[in-house]
């Protein structure tokens, strides 16, 4: 209830020059993507999906982790801060 991902496939990528096959991961959350500790572990679980998953090399895959704030995110008419 707390992690969001967001993948799009097919869009026109360009990684470190190159546009050999890569991907980009979005994840944000509320409290649980907030110190380099956890995303660290969240990156390794990521990335052993995303390698398997779509065959690429370690290093055409970037993640990108977004910690917010409960009040950050509305849902049932209101923001998380009051749910």
């Amino acid at each position: 209830q707390r992690v969001n991902v967001t993948v799009r496939s097919g869009l026109a990528m360009v990684l470190s020059g190159s546009a050999e096959p890569c991907a980009q991961l979005v994840v944000s959350s509320i409290g649980v993507v907030g110190t380099a500790e956890q995303n660290k572990g969240h990156s390794a679980r990521f990335f052993d999906v995303l390698t398997a998953q779509l065959g690429l090399d370690p290093e055409r895959i970037v993640i990108r982790f977004y910690p917010l704030e409960p009040w950050q995110i509305g849902k049932n008419r209101t923001v998380m801060t009051f749910l």
